[in-house]
C-alpha cells in the first residue's frame, strides 16, 4: 500500500460570484447580486462562481433547471371534438391562440402499442384526420421482452424520417408503461430532449408511470438499467381506455395503487378495502345495473387520491437526489423477480408479492400489528392478487438488498409500512428478521402452491 498524502487547503483563495444578465441577445456576467433590471434584457436564475488559487482557477456552475408538465384528466380524448390531445401540454396563453389562427397543419408522430392499436386505431385515425393533422402512426409491441434500446432506435428512425420539428411537435405515445417508458427515452435522446406526451391505456401506468419522470429500457437483463428523468410535457389521462383493459391487468394497477396506500394514505387503503371488487368488476366505468353511480364515484375517488399522492412523492425529488424513497416501496426484490421469471409475472403481481413480503418484515419487526398485517394481505387477496412466489427465494432477497447498497450510498433504505397509511424508512433490518419474516410469510401464504419455499 502506498502512502496516503493529505492535501493542504489553499487558504489564499479568493472567491468570485457572477449573476448573468442578457444585453441586446448577449449573454454577460455581472459582478455582485444588485442588478439594475432597466439596464437588461432579463436576468437568469444562474450563477457562476470563480475560485483562484495558486493553482489556478475553477468556475463553478450553478444553473437551476425547471421543468413544467401537466397532469390531465379528461373524458373522451379521442372525440374529434376535444383539443387536448393536440393541445393540451401548451401552457402559454399566447401560444395557444397562435396555433389556433394559423392555418400551418399541425403535424404529429404517434407511437402507439400494437394491441392498443386494434382496438383504438380506427378512432385515432379518425381524430387526427377530423383535426386536418399530419401524421405518423407508428404501432410497435411493447412488452418487457422488448422494452430494449433496439425499439428505442427503431422509433427515432421513423422519428428522423418524419423530420420531426422538436420545438412545437411533441411525440405522442399511447400504450401502457412499457410503451410510454420506451417512447420517453426515444424522445430525450432526439435531438437532446424533444418533448414528449404519454397517454396510458393501463390502469398502471395512469397512476404510475404517467405522471413521474422516468424513462428507460431493459438493459443486460436488469429492469430499466439505461433510462433518463425527462418528463412528459404533459400526461393525458382518460379512464375510458380502461374499459378494454382485461380484469388481471385493472388488478395489476391496484397494486401500485395499494402502494401508495400502505405508504401515506389511510382512506386511500380503506377504500380499496371497500370497493376493490366493484372497481374490479366495473373496469372503473361508470355501471347503472348493480353497483349504479357508486363506481364511478369510487373509481373517481382512488385514481385522484393515487395519482395526488405519488405527485406529492416525485415532484420535490423528480431525479431522486433524495434517495430515501417511500414509493420505493415494493420495489426492493421485485424487479429482480419480474426479469427471473418473465414474463410470467406482471409489474403489479410482482410488487405486490414483494409489498407482501415486506408486510411480514415488518411485523416480525415490531412495527405492525397481526391484526394489521392480516387485514392488508386480505385486501390483497381481494384485489385478486398474488401474495407468494415460489421464486421469492432468500438467495433472491438477499441478492437484491445487497445490489440496493451498491446504488444507495451504502444504504438498504427500506420503505416499512408502521400502520395502514403509515411508513418509515429502515437501514438496519437484520438478516435474522428477514430469514424469520420468510420462513413464516411461506408457511402462512404459500399453502395454495404446490411447490416447496427456499426458506
Amino acid at each position: 500500500m502506498g502512502k496516503v498524502h493529505q492535501v493542504e487547503c489553499d487558504c489564499n483563495e479568493t472567491k468570485t460570484e457572477f449573476s448573468l444578465v442578457r444585453v441586446k441577445g448577449t449573454w454577460k456576467s455581472k459582478l455582485g447580486k444588485k442588478i439594475n433590471k432597466d439596464t437588461v434584457d432579463c436576468v437568469s436564475p444562474a450563477k457562476i462562481y470563480e475560485s483562484v488559487t495558486e493553482q489556478g482557477t475553477t468556475w463553478t456552475v450553478v444553473s437551476p433547471i425547471t421543468f413544467t408538465y401537466k397532469v390531465t384528466e379528461t373524458h373522451g380524448l379521442l372525440d374529434p371534438g376535444n383539443s387536448t390531445l393536440l393541445l393540451g401540454h401548451i401552457t402559454d396563453q399566447q401560444q395557444l391562440e397562435d396555433i389556433k389562427k394559423s392555418n400551418k397543419p399541425i403535424r404529429r408522430f404517434i407511437v402507439i402499442d400494437q394491441e392498443v392499436c386494434k382496438i383504438y386505431g380506427p378512432k385515432l385515425t379518425e381524430y387526427l384526420e377530423a383535426n386536418n393533422v399530419l401524421y405518423k402512426i407508428l404501432a410497435l409491441p411493447t412488452t418487457e421482452e422488448n422494452k430494449s434500446m433496439e425499439t428505442a432506435l427503431k422509433i427515432l428512425d421513423e422519428v428522423n424520417d418524419f423530420a420531426l420539428d422538436r420545438r412545437t411537435e411533441p411525440i405522442i405515445a399511447i400504450g401502457g408503461g412499457v410503451c410510454l417508458d420506451i417512447v420517453g427515452l426515444a424522445a430525450s435522446l432526439y435531438r437532446r430532449r424533444t418533448p414528449y406526451i404519454r397517454v396510458p391505456t393501463t390502469l398502471l401506468s395512469y397512476i404510475d408511470a404517467s405522471v413521474g419522470a422516468k424513462t428507460g429500457v431493459n438493459f443486460a437483463n436488469c429492469k430499466n438499467k439505461l433510462g433518463a428523468y425527462i418528463p412528459p410535457a404533459a400526461a393525458l389521462l382518460d379512464l375510458s381506455f380502461i374499459q378494454s383493459v382485461p380484469r388481471r391487468h385493472i388488478s395489476n394497477g391496484l397494486a401500485e395503487m395499494l402502494k401508495m396506500a400502505l405508504m401515506k394514505h389511510r382512506g386511500l387503503f380503506e377504500l380499496l378495502e371497500e370497493h376493490g371488487c366493484m372497481l374490479l368488476d366495473t373496469k372503473f366505468q361508470a355501471d347503472n345495473t348493480l353497483y349504479e353511480h357508486n363506481s364511478l364515484k369510487a373509481a373517481s375517488q382512488v385514481t385522484r387520491i393515487a395519482i395526488t399522492a405519488m405527485l406529492e412523492e416525485l415532484a420535490p425529488n423528480l431525479w431522486e437526489d433524495d434517495l430515501n424513497r417511500l414509493v420505493d416501496f415494493g420495489h426492493l426484490i421485485s424487479p429482480a423477480l419480474e426479469m427471473k421469471v418473465l414474463p410470467s409475472l406482471l409489474h403489479g403481481e410482482a410488487v405486490n408479492i414483494d409489498m407482501s413480503y415486506m408486510v411480514y418484515v415488518s411485523h416480525e419487526s415490531g412495527l405492525l400489528t397481526e391484526e394489521k398485517k392480516k387485514r392488508i394481505i386480505n385486501c390483497m387477496v381481494g384485489l385478486e392478487l398474488p401474495v407468494w412466489h415460489e421464486e421469492f427465494t432468500m438467495e433472491l432477497i438477499q441478492k437484491s438488498l445487497q445490489d440496493r447498497l451498491k446504488h444507495s450510498g451504502g444504504l438498504v433504505r427500506m420503505p416499512l409500512p408502521v400502520g395502514l397509511g403509515q411508513a418509515e424508512i429502515f437501514n438496519s433490518i437484520s438478516n435474522d428478521v428477514l430469514q424469520r419474516a420468510h420462513i413464516k410469510w411461506c408457511e402462512e401464504l404459500s399453502v395454495s402452491s404446490d411447490s416447496t419455499c427456499d426458506a
